[in-house]
């Protein structure tokens, strides 16, 4: 029975799949934007995937996670983007769109008005327009991926754009986890082989990534608005490990999410070993 695969089809996942093939990966892949992933993860019908960080945080007795990787920001992240007609303090009592793409960015976006910038009235909703034509209104609205790396050119000038992995080290410190590699726990016993080679697989692609970040830049598909040399800096500004700082700033974003009552609990980290015998490490901070 063969691994299967969520790949979430943004730039910033690009490092991950582009060589993954030549690495020996025989899987299923199975495309999606990350709330789908979430989705799909939840109910069993994906093994593991690069997913939300906010799904492990509300269901993590059903996971595990590949150690050492991540996607993350230590500072600006470019493509996790609100754009507002005001400065974050007067969103009180505002509508923020949404695409509801993504669990993380907005229960970020939650985490840092409520507890840093004394906002608590704003209201978050997916319209029945794009929030691309929300922005174009006037209306403040949160983009992520590459369509808020399209956006922060559209909109330059037009309006405030805050980067929300700038605003989180600003106010922690810390790294942000955006995303983070999850698998099922059935998962782990029944393909566990296959797990071990995928850790594996998923460091000597990023190797291969970063040693030709300039020649995988040129194969982005309809790439008509983003210079190469852009992406690659884009790239180079993200941070794919998951070291001690980053679950120290992962542990920080799970534990205000279960102080302002959006997960029931607060996780422990728990990793897929990829040792002889299998095991779980658990990792929790005071």
């Amino acid at each position: 029975m063969s691994l299967i695969v969520g790949q979430i089809s943004y730039l910033n996942c690009a490092p991950f799949f582009h060589h993954l093939a030549n690495t020996g990966f025989g899987g299923e892949l199975v495309k999606g934007v990350p709330s789908t992933l979430n989705r799909l993860l939840h109910e069993g019908r994906i093994d593991v995937c690069p997913s939300s960080s906010f799904e492990y945080g509300a269901h993590w007795q059903d996971y595990l996670l590949l150690p050492g990787l991540s996607i993350s920001s230590l500072g600006p992240v470019q493509s996790v983007l609100l754009f507002s007609p005001c400065p974050l303090e007067e969103l009180d009592d505002r509508d923020i769109a949404l695409t509801g793409e993504s669990a993380t960015s907005v229960n970020l976006l939650r985490v840092l008005l409520w507890e840093f910038y004394g906002v608590t009235g704003a209201r978050f909703q997916v319209g029945e327009t794009s929030v691309e034509e929300q922005i174009a209104r006037g209306r403040p609205a949160l983009l992520i991926g590459d369509r808020a790396l399209r956006g922060a050119r559209r909109f330059l000038g037009a309006c405030r754009i805050y980067d929300l992995g700038e605003l989180w080290f600003k106010k922690t410190g810390l790294p942000f986890v955006f995303a983070l590699w999850i698998l099922r726990r059935e998962a782990a016993m029944r393909k566990r082989d296959q797990l071990i080679a995928l850790t594996e697989q998923l460091e000597h692609s990023l190797e291969q990534a970063f040693s030709c970040l300039e020649e995988m830049a040129l194969t982005v598909p309809e790439n008509t608005w983003f210079e190469p040399a852009d992406i690659c800096a884009y790239w180079r500004c993200m941070s794919y490990g998951l070291d001690a700082k980053h679950l120290k700033g992962l542990d920080l974003y799970f534990r205000l999410c279960h102080q302002h009552g959006l997960i029931e609990t607060r996780p422990e980290m728990e990793f897929f070993s990829n040792g002889i015998d299998f095991d779980v490490k658990g990792v929790i901070f005071a």
